[in-house]
């Protein structure tokens, strides 16, 4: 009787380092959004908790950001933080990408500078970045997850409306305010209480930092991550992955930055309001001052602050 060796079975491409390299952002993040300075210790149990993983992925992120210069392992100690959070802040994990996304940066810097224009097939800009075709094609999946680019019927991608000029802003809030309130006041709107609980405190630590410790870049990581969370609770999946995609794009595009410290603060309050409201179950208060925080984010000038406008529960920190 003849016999047959069993061929082994082919094993999934491994992602480990995707995961890795994703959690390592997310250290970032938290360390942006709760004011860690240069020197800091970075507490593994700590980054468990936030990162909403085990100590095992948290030390493999940590030992990539240590190989890139941004953390620094002490014996006995720990990992400490080794930069700035301004380094961070202005691009300093760009050591931490691979290729694709080098490639997904330098698509996206010369979308925003005009150089390149709306519709681009994957030939053109294999031949502009002089790059292999899987190179141009992972990075822009990079941008597809971020909503930045969108594929079109046939090898042409799109690129999305970018948060590059106080028109698109203003079209921004516009959008959300046609959409955010509904995505509270849809039926099944459900918040994690662990989440929220979470969220609460980096809104407080946040708000409880000295005017020259507010910085307005971390403050956008903070703000997205709480419409981005006010979106994931919507029962509505249409508004929730429209929202989210939304989110994604401010984040990665807006560069707008110059937030007065008055409006930092009281944003930051107005985020606290519609948590205790939709804590409370009052979803139809949530979504009015919803409307209200957004249209306040078009305001600039303290005089014009409150015409019009009814003063919200907590009132603004001075």
């Amino acid at each position: 009787m003849q016999t047959f060796r069993k061929t082994p079975m082919l094993q999934p491409r491994s992602n480990t380092r995707q995961n890795h390299l994703k959690l390592a952002r997310k250290i970032t993040e938290v360390v942006l959004e709760r004011g860690f300075a240069e020197g800091a210790h970075l507490p593994e149990s700590t980054l468990s908790k936030a990162c909403g993983v085990s100590r095992t992925p948290i030390r493999s992120a940590l030992k990539l950001l240590e190989n890139n210069g941004i953390v620094q392992r002490r014996e006995e100690g720990g990992y400490f933080l080794h930069v700035s959070p301004e380094r961070i802040a202005a691009g300093g994990l760009s050591d931490l990408e691979d290729m694709e996304d080098s490639l997904a940066t330098r698509i996206l810097s010369d979308r925003a500078e005009r150089r390149i224009t709306d519709i681009q097939s994957v030939s053109a800009l294999v031949r502009r970045y002089d790059v292999p075709r899987s190179s141009v094609l992972n990075a822009l999946k990079i941008l597809s997850s971020d909503g930045i680019v969108v594929q079109l019927p046939g090898r042409a991608w799109a690129f999305q409306p970018i948060l590059d000029s106080s028109n698109a802003l203003n079209d921004s809030i516009a959008f959300r305010l046609s959409l955010e309130p509904q995505a509270i006041t849809a039926p099944g709107f459900r918040m994690d209480s662990q989440k929220t609980g979470l969220l609460r405190q980096q809104l407080q630590e946040f708000a409880l930092r000295p005017d020259g410790a507010l910085s307005a870049v971390a403050f956008l990581h903070l703000d997205c991550a709480f419409h981005s969370f006010i979106a994931e609770s919507s029962g509505n999946r249409f508004v929730k992955g429209t929202l989210l995609a939304h989110q994604r794009l401010r984040l990665s595009t807006q560069k707008n930055h110059s937030i007065p410290n008055f409006r930092l603060r009281q944003s930051l309050e107005e985020h606290l309001d519609i948590l205790d409201s939709l804590e409370r179950s009052q979803l139809r208060l949530a979504a009015d001052q919803m409307v209200v925080h957004l249209r306040r984010s078009q305001i600039r000038k303290p005089q014009t602050l409150n015409r019009g406008i009814l003063p919200m529960g907590r009132g603004a920190l001075a």
